[in-house]
This record gives structure tokens, C-alpha cells and sequence, in this order.
């Protein structure tokens, strides 16, 4: 990914990489899941997959290569579909691209507490102050983290906010994919 910027480490770039990616198909997308494999080892045991991936033209210390997986089932919550993975250990990370709909701190004294999901959900798709935003969250296997968050009205590569501890939910669910 050409346009994706210089970042300090190997998960940062490979968050950015993915957020590009997915932006580029647009808003109102389903969950993506992706394996973060280390691309040395790719290129060394799987040259014909690297080669498919056009990673030929990659540094030698590239880091992490993104691969996106099958896609994440839309009628299961997804705490329950990402209990349901293991990884194999030539997985080195994973990560998830998902869309949701945030309020603002200010907001949460408005939320009606006799609420089940579905009225949450509405609720908070009809409230004046919501904000779309795609979150990606990537792990890795020994619990390094990284998160990119795109706001939908900020639709811009340089509006993106990174951080290791955005969404610490969802980075938490990714990491017990790798417990045994």
C-alpha cells in the first residue's frame, strides 16, 4: 500500500495499511479479520503466496504482512465469533476492521438506562451528537497493540488516530484468540 505513511513501528504500519485498505472499499462494510504474518518468514517458507502478494518489492525488514480471512459472520455477535478462533502459530498477530456508531462523553448522562440492546442501538443511531467511525484494531501474539480510528465526517488519511489503547475492548477480545 503506497499511500499508507512511514510509522515507527512494524503493528503501526500494518494498522495503517490495513485502514487504507478498507477505506478504500468505502463506508457500510461488514467486519473485516485479518492475520498478521511476519513477511520475512512469508517470503522464506511461502515464496509463490509472497510473490501472489507482490511482496517481492518489499524491504527485507518489512515487518508484518496483512492477510484478510473469510468473512467475519454477520447474524453472531462478534465477542462470540472472535471465541470461536484459533490461530496458527505462523500467525503472528491479528487484526479487525469494524465500523460502529460513537457518542461523545457529553452524551453519556443522556443514555436511558431500561434500555436492551436493540433499543440501545437505536437509540444511539438516532441521537443528534453520533459519529460513524471504522476502528482497526491489530494484536500481536505477546500483547504488543495498536489501533487506527477513521471518523466518517474526517474521511482522511491524515485525520486517522492512532494509539495502542483506543479500543482496548476489542484488542483484548483479538488477544485471547492466541490463548490455549
Amino acid at each position: 500500500m503506497s499511500n499508507t505513511p512511514m510509522a515507527a513501528n512494524p503493528l503501526t504500519r500494518a494498522v495503517l495499511e490495513i485502514d487504507e485498505y478498507v477505506s478504500g472499499l468505502g463506508w457500510d462494510q461488514p467486519a473485516r479479520l485479518f492475520a498478521l504474518v511476519d513477511t520475512a518468514r512469508l517470503r522464506s517458507e511461502q515464496p509463490s503466496l509472497a510473490d501472489r502478494l507482490g511482496l517481492d518489492d518489499e524491504p527485507e525488514n518489512s515487518g508484518l504482512t496483512p492477510i484478510e480471512q473469510d468473512e467475519v459472520p454477520t447474524g453472531k455477535p462478534l465477542d462470540e465469533f472472535l471465541a470461536t478462533i484459533a490461530w496458527p502459530d505462523a500467525v503472528a498477530g491479528c487484526a479487525l476492521a469494524v465500523e460502529r456508531l460513537m457518542l461523545p462523553p457529553s452524551a453519556e448522562a443522556q443514555v436511558p438506562r431500561d434500555l436492551d440492546e436493540a433499543a440501545l442501538s437505536k437509540w444511539v443511531a438516532e441521537h443528534p451528537e453520533r459519529q460513524e467511525v471504522r476502528m482497526t484494531v491489530a494484536v500481536q501474539r505477546d500483547g504488543t497493540r495498536e489501533s487506527a480510528l477513521r471518523l466518517r465526517e474526517k474521511d482522511s488519511p491524515t485525520e486517522v488516530l492512532t494509539g495502542s489503547d483506543l479500543v482496548p475492548g476489542l484488542a483484548e477480545a483479538l488477544a485471547a484468540t492466541f490463548e490455549e
